[in-house]
Parts: C-alpha cells; sequence; structure tokens
C-alpha cells in the first residue's frame, strides 16, 4: 500500500513511452537487466561525475548483476505505483541500452519534480547526451502535469542543487 503523497494526480495518463529518429523511452524493468547493466558497467567514470554527484553517492561504483536487478525491480515497482518514473533509453531496435532518464519527486522545495538522464559514455561524443536532454526537457514540458521542473547537473548544477533547502 502506498501512502505517500502520490506524484502524479490519480487521472494523469502516464506516458508509456517515447520515440525518436535515435531512440526510445519505455518504462525500465527487470527484463531490461542485461543491457541496462552493460550500459551502466561501461561508463561508471562518467556517471560518478554526473548523476552519482547529484544523488551524493558512489553508483555505480562495485554494482553487482543482483544489486542492478534489485535496483531495477524497484525503478519497476515504483513505475507501477506511481511514486516515481524510470525509463530506458534503448536505440529504435532494442540492440541496446542507451541510458536512462528518472523522473522523480523532487527532495527541494521549490520544484514538484527532478529528472535525471545519462547516456551511455559510448554515446558522449555522438550528440546524444544533448539530444535525450532537449527531447526530455520538451516532453516533460508538453505532456506532464508538474509546476516546476528541475534538472540537476544540467539547468542547475550539483552543487548548487545540493545547496538548495529540502522539503520538510
Amino acid at each position: 500500500m502506498n501512502h505517500h503523497k502520490p506524484f502524479v494526480p490519480p487521472a494523469f495518463d502516464v506516458p508509456e513511452r517515447l520515440e525518436t529518429d535515435r531512440f526510445i523511452l519505455r518504462m525500465l524493468t527487470i527484463h531490461d537487466l542485461v543491457k541496462d547493466y552493460d550500459a551502466v558497467m561501461s561508463s561508471v567514470d562518467h556517471l560518478k561525475s554526473s548523476y552519482s554527484e547529484v544523488s551524493g553517492s558512489t553508483w555505480p561504483e562495485g554494482l553487482t548483476l543482483e544489486e542492478d536487478l534489485i535496483d531495477l525491480a524497484w525503478h519497476q515497482r515504483e513505475f507501477t505505483i506511481r511514486s516515481s518514473f524510470a525509463y530506458t533509453m534503448m536505440a529504435p531496435d532494442e540492440s541496446v541500452c542507451l541510458g536512462c532518464v528518472y523522473i522523480n519527486p523532487s527532495i527541494k522545495q521549490r520544484y514538484d519534480a527532478m529528472v535525471v538522464l545519462w547516456v551511455r559514455a559510448s554515446e558522449l561524443d555522438s550528440g546524444l547526451d544533448d539530444e535525450l536532454y532537449a527531447t526530455v526537457k520538451a516532453w516533460v514540458a508538453a505532456d506532464w502535469p508538474f509546476e516546476n521542473v528541475a534538472y540537476p547537473g544540467r539547468a542547475i548544477s550539483a552543487a548548487d542543487w545540493n545547496t538548495l533547502a529540502d522539503k520538510a
């Protein structure tokens, strides 16, 4: 039973997928384990210098396949109970995981949502990161019910984000 304040209104139709010429975003599930683990483990240094700075963790350092499975199951459950939304970013043919997008309740006062996203290190020179960020910003603005969305590590630096007041 979820006793937390709903992240999105009960009537809100959560987008199942977003497709572009370069990628598909869809719910991250346990079935994505092998491809997700490959994307994460091939991008450890990149993730530690970006994602981990925002989350204040050392993830994905030392991540095992089993721990990744637990993480994916957790993300899948949160998606189904509508408390947060993790999307895997797949190549159009689903052959490879290119990254992830996380749409979460904000822990900071002035924002109702925070979006964190990353692309695998092998795609950093391809322009895919900028394309994903621009695409997700437009998608969230157009199709999601949020007033003030933060993009920590993007529109606001991780350092500045971490100095903002937390919600009570």
